[in-house]
């Protein structure tokens, strides 16, 4: 059934019968001290993203969003979407958001590091956790309520909003079969994992997605790591890389979010603060499903019809990626107070979580 569909069937009798309550064990909605009473002229907000608009995954995952808030609030609430340089840039969306340009946005939190540390540690962490595990910990072991205490400072409220589950390693110009192949290369790559390529030789930069094929295909970088089959075959890039490496050790279960300016969350009344809470987990399930819907299909378009050359990573340099992500985990850790706190939550879950993982999925998977 089209997703459209069932929303408008089911969601105003299903989602909004499911809606928690202020303070709910989940912490999915912040309280709503403060907010005004009962709305009935529409209140239009903007919404701006990083990706380019109806971009597969990222881009349909925020119009998505969008599109529900606007349907469960039965109108009340209606949300317009501005795709990446549309009303800003694609890396401005936080800065927006803060200043209240636009009372929404959506994207991933590693690209604010510059203001917030401890956002490297919340879209995940190299040698991390999956995206069925990062649910499992912002929802349920604690990781929102760091997530919150993160952001407030600058007056914005984070939900986890989507999931691309685990990457592709990326599309490289040559054959990696050593860490000596990595000297000298410059290879696009956000978050902690620029750091651990730095240290083993490469030159990290970070642009945004729509220049990627042009900078590959040009030689302003060598390499380049995006999402997955879907995202990566809808930017062309096998035309402009002959190689396609797995898996993504830097980013396992990639979260991404939705930021809410935190003056307009408190001016709504609180069932349009649970409408907006209940629609970004809704999109989060949307935007995982549609990953993984997909993306076997366009792998096999790259490699059967594009000719694309698929390549595991070698268990050596996998082993140096390894070791150097956690020696970088570590000193961030040290850095900064609330990443210190954070990735010991993390590292918490992680242990606690690994040994059922091993014996169901994992253990399962090896064997199907």
């Amino acid at each position: 059934m089209d997703r459209r569909k069932f929303v408008k069937t089911a969601g105003m009798a299903g989602t909004l019968g499911l809606l928690a309550a202020c303070g709910s064990k989940a912490g999915t909605t912040p309280c709503a001290e403060g907010s005004s009473g009962p709305i009935t002229d529409g209140v239009k907000w903007k919404m701006v993203t990083t990706w380019p608009r109806d971009f597969p995954g990222l881009g349909t995952g925020a119009s998505h969003l969008a599109e529900l808030i606007g349907k469960l609030s039965n109108g009340r609430l209606t949300v317009e979407v501005y795709g990446g340089n549309e009303l800003v840039p694609p890396f401005e969306v936080f800065d927006a958001v803060q200043r209240g340009t636009a009372e929404m946005g959506h994207s991933a939190a590693y690209y604010w590091k510059g203001k917030i540390p401890a956002a490297l540690f919340l879209a995940g962490v190299p040698f991390g956790l999956t995206g069925n595990e990062m649910n499992g910990w912002f929802y349920y072991a604690g990781g929102l309520e760091l997530y919150r205490e993160a952001y407030a400072p600058f007056g914005i409220i984070p939900f986890p909003t989507g999931n691309s589950g685990t990457q592709m390693g990326g599309w490289f110009n040559k054959e990696i079969n050593s860490t000596a192949d990595l000297v000298g290369l410059k290879m696009r790559i956000p978050g902690i994992g620029a750091e651990v390529i730095r240290r083993l030789g490469a030159t990290p930069v970070n642009i945004p997605g729509a220049e990627l094929f042009t900078a590959l295909q040009s030689g302003t970088i060598d390499a380049t790591e995006w999402v997955g089959p879907m995202n990566d075959i809808a930017f062309g890039l096998f035309r402009a890389a002959k190689y396609y490496y797995y898996p993504g050790w830097h980013e396992p279960g990639t979260a991404l979010e939705c930021l809410v300016n935190a003056e307009a969350w408190t001016a709504l009344p609180e069932d349009l603060q649970e409408i907006v809470a209940t629609a970004c987990k809704a999109a989060s399930l949307d935007m995982y499903a549609d990953f993984e819907a997909r993306n076997g299909t366009a792998l096999a378009t790259l490699i059967n019809v594009h000719g694309v050359e698929l390549r595991a990573f070698p268990d050596e340099v996998l082993a140096e990626f390894k070791r150097v992500s956690f020696e970088v985990l570590e000193e961030l850790a040290a850095k900064d107070e609330m990443s210190g706190k954070i990735w010991a939550s993390l590292k918490a879950y992680q242990d606690t979580v690994r040994r059922w993982t091993e014996i169901s999925s994992q253990y399962f998977l090896n064997h199907r």
